[in-house]
């Protein structure tokens, strides 16, 4: 399966590419995929927050009470446990 890219000029300033390229440099990667990576997890956290946004608007209170109510599973494993 062939991969389609596109290009797009990116304009930024000159401090923040100054930025991109110290960063892209320490973690051994090129500035290309560190601004294909940081759009990318912008886009997802945007859809993040919209799929939540609808989810709210339609909540299902008698089956969130349904779901409390059921009777539990396994009790955690010892490991599982936090120490105070």
């Amino acid at each position: 399966m062939k991969k389609q890219l596109s290009t797009y000029p990116l304009r930024l300033p000159a401090s923040l590419k100054t930025a991109v390229v110290e960063i892209s440099q320490a973690d051994g990667t090129s500035i290309n995929q560190f601004v294909t990576t940081a759009v990318a997890e912008k886009v997802s956290a945007m859809r993040t927050a919209e799929f939540f946004t609808g989810r709210a608007s339609r909540p299902d209170i008698e089956a969130a009470r349904r779901l409390l109510r059921r009777s539990g599973g396994q009790a955690p494993d010892p490991d599982d446990r936090l120490e105070n």
